[in-house]
C-alpha cells in the first residue's frame, strides 16, 4: 500500500504547467466562480459519500454560495470572508482519519478561496486530485494507480476551466508562480 498524501500531482509537470498557463489568462471572478462551482459539483459529493449518512457540514455549502456570489458581483469579498474562514476551519476539523474526506474538504475550502487568492486555483487541483484518486481507487492502491487517477482528474479540471474560460479576458489575474 502506498503512503497516502494530502495532495497528488506533479507541481512541475505538464498538467500543472498547463493549468497555470490557463489560470494566467482569466480574471479573479472567472476563476472564483469556476473553482467554487467545480468543487460543488465534484468534491462536495465525495465528501457527502464519506459522511456515512451524516450531513455534510453546512459551512462548505455556505462558502461555495458566498464565493460564487462574490464572483458574480452580488456580494463583496468582505461579505464572503467569514464563510471562507469557516470552510477552512471545517476542513481542518475533518481530521486525517479519513484521507478521502480530508482531501475533499481541503479541495472545497481551497477552491472557495480562489476569489480571494487566485493561486488557490492550482492548490485546490492538487487536493482535488487526491480526493478523486482515493475515492475511486480506495485507500490501498499503489502509488502508480493514484498518480494515474490524479492525472485524469487534472485533465478534467483543465477541461472544465477551458470550458469556463472567457476568451480574450480583459482583466486577467497577475500571478507570480513560486513553483
Amino acid at each position: 500500500m502506498a503512503k497516502l498524501r494530502k495532495m497528488l500531482g506533479d507541481p512541475t509537470g505538464p498538467r500543472a504547467k498547463a493549468l497555470m498557463a490557463l489560470i494566467d489568462t482569466q480574471s479573479a471572478s472567472t476563476l472564483g466562480r469556476w473553482a467554487a462551482a467545480y468543487a460543488e459539483e465534484r468534491y462536495l459529493p465525495i465528501l457527502s459519500r464519506r459522511r456515512s449518512g451524516q450531513p455534510v457540514d453546512d459551512r462548505f455549502a455556505t462558502a461555495i454560495k458566498q464565493a460564487i456570489a462574490c464572483a458574480d458581483g452580488n456580494a463583496t469579498l468582505k461579505d464572503a470572508k467569514p464563510a471562507l474562514r469557516a470552510a477552512l476551519a471545517a476542513a481542518r476539523e475533518t481530521g486525517d482519519a479519513d484521507p478521502v474526506a480530508q482531501a475533499a474538504a481541503r479541495a472545497i475550502s481551497t477552491a472557495c478561496g480562489v476569489i480571494q487568492t487566485p493561486t488557490n486555483a492550482l492548490g485546490f487541483a492538487f487536493y482535488g486530485a487526491a480526493a478523486a484518486a482515493y475515492d475511486q481507487a480506495g485507500l490501498s492502491a499503489d502509488s502508480a494507480e493514484y498518480e494515474r487517477l490524479a492525472d485524469m482528474e487534472f485533465d478534467r479540471i483543465i477541461a472544465s476551466l477551458r470550458h469556463a474560460a472567457v476568451d480574450d479576458e480583459p482583466h486577467p489575474v497577475k500571478v507570480r508562480w513560486n513553483c
